[in-house]
């Protein structure tokens, strides 16, 4: 899948509350993985798939955040949503994932270690 987003990724791991309506009207509330994280999006794991233009809301500790589903996919263990926060952006001081890693921060620490740039 070509990369859309503008802003880096940060690389992820949480459980957090994800809230929508499907085409029939049904209102669901599932718990989801939290795979990775800008400041203009997120990539939700999932066990059921989303339509891609569903509005839907992220619930974590005391706050939240919606956006709109950009894509859906089935990658063999479930659905993976990329969601794009609308009238939201993301702020590690409002919410930092319990597991937060910037994959530029290891290519340093790699190079800083080997001397060299890991292999592409």
């Amino acid at each position: 899948m070509k990369e859309r987003r503008i802003d880096p990724r940060l690389l992820c791991a949480d459980l957090v509350e994800v809230a929508w309506t499907d085409e029939s009207g049904r209102m669901w509330r599932r718990v989801a993985n939290l795979e990775d994280i800008s400041l203009t999006g997120i990539c939700l794991q999932l066990e059921r798939a989303v339509l891609p233009g569903s509005e839907i809301t992220v619930n974590y500790g005391d706050g939240s955040m919606s956006g709109i589903v950009r894509y859906c996919l089935f990658r063999d263990i479930g659905y993976f949503l990329g969601v794009e926060f609308e009238g939201y952006r993301w702020s590690a001081e409002e919410f930092k994932p319990q597991h937060l890693l910037d994959p530029e921060d290891l290519k340093v620490r790699m190079i800083s270690a080997n001397g060299t740039a890991p292999a592409a």
